[in-house]
């Protein structure tokens, strides 16, 4: 497959609905109960399960509601914490999936990502799971998430949720510690096979506000290493919506014939990064690059606590309100916040005066939690509004010429 033949793709995917009426994407975090320890946990996750959990019943009610929102209904993720600490989980992919809803699951590396549990969601009506690998070796990866034995009962779990007919996402949260191994992590995905790969550019929140932060200009590296990626495995990215802007930027530097990394002024690290994809990468086919969805932070995406708090992602916790309270639909259609961050209009600094603001917006979770302020400009952006001298047609996705 040539680069052209790769181009005549968009570069990033609408929503054919109107995202002010219903989300693309509905993640519920059943339960804070884990017996993990990792480093950058968003929920500070517990040994224990909340009683204040939301009930089977209630959870049940609420994905009916999310089923209401009309068709095609948003995916339904079901995450943690580790879900299989609930006992009712695969009642509720049942009743999740005869509702109507896409339904996934996003366990932890734990005891209990066996071959029999992945079967028992695969029958219940899961379509697909997520796993985190955060290194390419045991010690990178377990060191990481604090406890011993995960990287292997991951790569374990992979395996079954294949045999047992379940799509595996694989998450990797990039921090300092595994920076230069990404090229690592990206060749076993390749070897072992996924639907997608998930860069997770760390929002500081949690036991994440431990961990050390990338400068702008290394993310900038990461993002345009991820590109560059997803000629060899399908790659997307998590709170890193400038990915969409990169992407957009590098398609049309590819259609001038302009060398990018001059153009962009990338640094040493995608250097790096990149002679050594292109060394373990060397005579593989060249695929169709996963091209980035246009959603954000209550923008086709909302997030609901274990005890039914709704904010426009988990690592915002600005809540919205409380589903045992209102509906869902009633929520995210209606709430002063959710309806606010899908106005590009309403974001500051420089996000505010970026040609790319409708496409990117930046990590609204990221600025809240850096500033206080979530319309505030993303913290680890580089990138200085005007400064791409090529312009481009958001209505083709081509450049102008």
């Amino acid at each position: 497959m040539t680069a052209r033949t790769t181009e005549s793709r968009r570069a990033i995917r609408r929503l054919r609905h109107n995202v002010d009426d219903r989300p693309f994407l509905v993640i519920w975090e059943s339960t804070q109960a884990c017996p993990l320890s990792c480093r950058h946990c968003r929920a500070e996750a517990q040994p224990l399960r909340n009683p204040n959990e939301l009930s089977t019943a209630e959870a049940t009610k609420l994905m009916e509601q999310v089923a209401s929102f009309g068709t095609p209904a948003p995916l339904f993720i079901i995450t943690g914490g580790d879900p299989f600490s609930r006992p009712d989980l695969n009642d509720l992919i049942r009743a999740g999936a005869a509702a109507g809803l896409a339904m996934a699951v996003s366990p932890s590396g734990t005891p209990t990502l066996t071959k029999e549990n992945l079967a028992a969601l695969h029958d219940s009506g899961a379509r697909a799971i997520s796993l985190s690998l955060d290194g390419s070796t045991p010690e990178l990866h377990d060191s990481f998430r604090r406890v011993d034995g995960v990287f292997d009962r991951t790569i374990e779990g992979w395996k079954y949720a294949r045999e047992v007919g379940l799509r595996v996402q694989i998450n990797t949260t990039i921090t300092r510690s595994n920076l230069t191994d990404l090229p690592n992590i990206v060749r076993i995905v390749h070897e072992l096979g996924a639907m997608t790969w998930s860069a997770f550019m760390l929002v500081p929140v949690g036991r994440g506000l431990e961990l050390g932060q990338l400068t702008p200009a290394e993310v900038e590296d990461v993002l345009n290493f991820v590109y560059d990626a997803g000629t060899f495995i399908p790659a997307k990215t998590t709170e890193a919506p400038h990915f969409r802007r990169v992407m957009l930027q590098r398609r049309t530097l590819e259609d001038l014939g302009i060398d990018h990394v001059s153009a962009l002024g990338l640094g040493p690290l995608y250097e790096q990064l990149r002679e050594d994809l292109n060394r373990i990468t060397d005579g593989a086919a060249v695929r169709v690059r996963r091209a980035p969805l246009d959603i954000n932070a209550g923008k086709g995406f909302v997030f609901i606590s274990h005890v039914g708090e709704v904010y426009p992602s988990g690592f915002m916790p600005l809540s919205a309100g409380n589903v045992r309270d209102r509906s869902i639909t009633e929520i995210y259609r209606t709430d002063k916040l959710l309806t606010g961050l899908r106005d590009p209009n309403q974001l500051g600094g420089k996000c505010g005066s970026c040609e790319y603001r409708s496409l990117c917006g930046g990590s609204r979770s990221r600025s809240y939690g850096l500033t206080g302020d979530a319309y505030a400009s993303e913290p680890w952006c580089n990138y200085e509004p005007g400064s791409f001298p090529y312009k481009v047609d958001f209505g083709t996705d081509k450049p102008v010429c």
